[in-house]
């Protein structure tokens, strides 16, 4: 695919999806939104992709946050347009726009925060799986001190990431913050320096695309993922059933039963094109209204 604002780059089971914009530090634009998305249309539709790792362009930036001198002038933060309603899609978050299709993704999601990640750079990570931090990362949910709100969904994503407390310590002082606050505080999994940050998320997005199956991974983020809105662990059980009954009955766990008592590597040949559960997707899709 053709794009202007991020590289993608496929090898060996592992898409790696590289913020490019370094001189304007990865700064967020509406059209690198719209290139993410359609990167992850094409990942997720490609059978061999197992895993893919989020990076920036630079040794300075993941995402400096939005663009403040967008090109064509306009609004920063938002449509100009006046509307009659708040409905109107014209109103909706571009921030939004990209969380909600990561949120969607059927591949797991590693970030390589390799730099400053402020405001749509911080919380277009939140949607993410995984966060691995270079020892020069930079977070900072700087919203209040722009004279707005945290965005992206990110009042959704970052409470259950990292508690209620945390979240809001940091939204309500937009401070920037180091990498080793935000590994103490729940955000990132761990900090690496700058020359192992892209080894270490390779070798995680490795560990899955080498010994699991495609259509359990898939299944899994989605459970993992839908069911912290659940209000009750029945929800959970029965999800985990349905899949249990159905994919028990698949060739991928005849495969991973067969390879364990063969003491021989699995080779899963389900596709997530192909062999989800009948009953996936379990959800209704909902509307912006």
């Amino acid at each position: 695919m053709s794009t202007t604002q991020i590289i993608v780059d496929k090898a060996d089971g592992i898409a790696t999806i590289t913020l490019n914009r370094p001189d304007k530090m990865n700064a967020y634009t509406r059209t690198m939104g719209a290139e993410i998305i359609a990167a992850m249309d094409d990942i997720d539709a490609d059978d061999s992709v197992r895993a893919v790792i989020f990076t920036g362009s630079g040794e300075r930036a993941f995402c400096a946050g939005a663009d403040l001198t967008p090109e064509g002038g306009g609004q920063v933060f938002a449509s100009g347009d006046e509307v009659e309603s708040l409905s109107d899609e014209r109103v909706r978050d571009g921030g939004g726009l990209l969380t909600l299709r990561l949120f969607e993704s059927k591949k797991p999601l590693i970030s390589a925060c390799n730099g400053v990640a402020v405001g749509v750079g911080a919380t277009m990570q939140l949607a993410m799986d995984i966060r691995l931090a270079s020892s020069t990362a930079r977070y900072g949910f700087v919203f209040a001190r722009r004279g707005i709100v945290p965005e992206a969904a990110s009042s959704w994503f970052l409470p259950r990431l990292v508690g209620i407390a945390q979240a809001l310590e940091w939204c309500y002082s937009g401070r920037v913050f180091d990498a080793e606050e935000a590994h103490k505080g729940g955000l990132v999994r761990s900090v690496h320096e700058p020359d192992d940050l892209l080894h270490a998320a390779q070798g995680l997005a490795r560990e899955i695309a080498d010994n699991t199956s495609a259509v359990s991974v898939a299944m899994t983020r989605a459970m993992m993922w839908r069911m912290l809105g659940a209000d009750q662990p029945m929800e959970a059980h029965k999800i985990d059933s349905r899949a249990i009954y159905s994919l028990s009955r698949g060739k991928d766990a005849k495969e991973g039963i067969a390879s364990f008592l063969e003491k021989r590597k699995a080779m899963y040949p389900g596709k997530v094109s192909e062999d989800m559960p009948e009953f996936y997707p379990w959800w209704e899709e909902r509307p912006y209204e």
